[in-house]
């Protein structure tokens, strides 16, 4: 039986709720930062902070130019609005606002774990897997859309599962052709020339990649919080997506992005094909198609599946290039199972705060969230990836764990020396046959 909310824990809801989104907008942004700038970073053809600041104000901008997605997220995925796009009336209030909550926070910690993991998962499937287990969890199974509305395909299978499936390969295969086209044409120029031009093209290219991601995963952040705004009665239902959402979705993806997912884009950039600036382009070139064609067709497709699709392409594209295929079938992994844990998180996460009730439940698994995310942010100083060492030479792992190999090895080194000689590695010997070897040398020198 319905329990009665009070004005002010609803309130509280909805505040939190609304944080929580922005948050996932700005895990968003740092998360899919190289999806645009990982090529560019990796030949040379921006510097890193460059690169980052020009990809942020670029998702600034896009971020303002379409709504389409936003619609998508709202009434395409989980039925918990009528034909009208009004949220269903036994959910409206605390009951849909923690669903939405509990499915944010699913979203935000896979997005962190990937990131932990330098594994460029796709944060869309993320937030979407987080609000399907969290609808299950509160209404059942019947909460979600699975297949549309009959007409056609539609729902988590047509909006979400077949752009996931298609949109890769059809990127791999427009930037393998972009590749060897480019190539062919280019044959008999001067390397030099080449890679001089095509560093001028990547920039062009990965600025438009940015400007796509903008139309594309801000628009999902945007529809979220319009409706959580309509279930708590602050917004009409014919109202659209108010300016200040707009603006608060643009800017917090904006920072996000300027932050740097280094660990993603140096397994973006260098993990998966060793890259140069003609493949760059054409990788870049790829994604940006793919994925501004399905802004405009209202899919809400993963701009990860493009740019990762795009970049094999392109080590497809061109004669003798190394694909690193261990790497991309740990991607791979990362995708298939993104929907169902992140899911699986959303439903727990729903179960943890409504058994403990409208009031400390929200505030318990905000804490939660915030608790998870900062253990992550810690673990990650670990084994840090910067702009420093982001171009390092690629490895089975990252520049600071091989720093900390090496360290361990010399002072296993050390050890040895010390227990088979008496002697501290670094310090002169002091044993008569050094001293002999010493003195026959300066008589041969002689």
């Amino acid at each position: 039986m319905p329990h009665t909310v009070d004005v002010s824990s609803e309130l509280l809801i909805l505040g939190l709720t609304v944080v929580t989104a922005l948050a996932f907008d700005f895990t968003n942004g740092f998360h899919d930062t190289g999806n645009a700038m990982a090529t560019s970073i990796a030949t040379g053809a921006l510097k890193p902070k460059t690169a980052v600041a020009l990809s942020a104000v670029l998702n600034l901008v896009g971020a303002f130019l379409s709504v389409e997605v936003a619609l998508t997220v709202t009434n395409a995925v989980i039925k918990i609005q009528s034909s009208d796009g009004a949220p269903i009336q036994s959910l409206m209030g605390a009951p849909l606002l923690m669903i939405v909550l509990a499915g944010l926070i699913g979203g935000i910690l896979w997005n962190l774990l990937t990131w932990l993991l330098g594994l460029p998962s796709s944060s869309s499937h993320a937030l979407f897997g987080g609000l399907i287990g969290s609808t299950i969890a509160a209404v059942g199974m019947s909460g979600v859309n699975w297949f549309g509305d009959g007409h056609k395909l539609g729902g988590v299978m047509g909006k979400v599962v077949m752009p996931a499936l298609l949109s890769p390969v059809i990127a791999c295969l427009i930037a393998a052709v972009g590749t060897w086209l480019i190539y062919r044409i280019t044959e008999g120029v001067s390397k030099r020339f080449t890679e001089t031009g095509f560093r001028w093209g990547q920039i062009g290219s990965a600025s438009l990649v940015s400007l796509a991601h903008g139309t594309n995963d801000a628009q999902k952040t945007m529809g979220v919080i319009t409706l959580a705004l309509i279930a708590s009665g602050h917004q009409g239902v014919m109202d659209g997506v108010p300016l200040w959402v707009k603006f608060a979705c643009a800017l917090a993806i904006a920072l996000g992005t300027y932050l740097g997912g280094w660990r993603i884009i140096r397994t973006l950039g260098k993990g998966l094909v060793e890259i140069s600036s003609p493949q760059g382009m054409a990788a870049e070139s790829a994604s940006a198609a793919t994925i501004l064609a399905s802004s405009h067709l209202g899919f809400a497709l993963s701009t990860t599946h493009v740019a990762t699709g795009s970049i094999l392409g392109t080590g497809l594209g061109r004669r003798g290039a190394e694909v690193r295929w261990g790497v991309a079938a740990r991607m791979v992994a990362a995708w298939l199972i993104t929907l169902p844990l992140a899911a699986l998180v959303g439903g727990v996460t729903w179960w943890i705060g409504h058994l403990l009730g409208d009031t400390v439940g929200p505030v318990a698994i905000f804490a939660l969230l915030v608790g998870l995310s900062s253990y992550m942010w810690l673990r990650s100083k670990h084994d840090k990836i910067d702009p420093n060492n982001v171009n390092d030479e690629w490895t089975d792992m990252p520049s600071a764990s091989k720093n900390a190999v090496a360290k361990k090895s010399v002072t296993v080194g050390a050890a040895d020396t010390t227990a088979s000689t008496g002697t501290p590695l670094g310090s002169t010997p002091t044993d008569t046959t050094s001293f002999q070897t010493t003195e026959s040398s300066k008589e041969v020198a002689r």
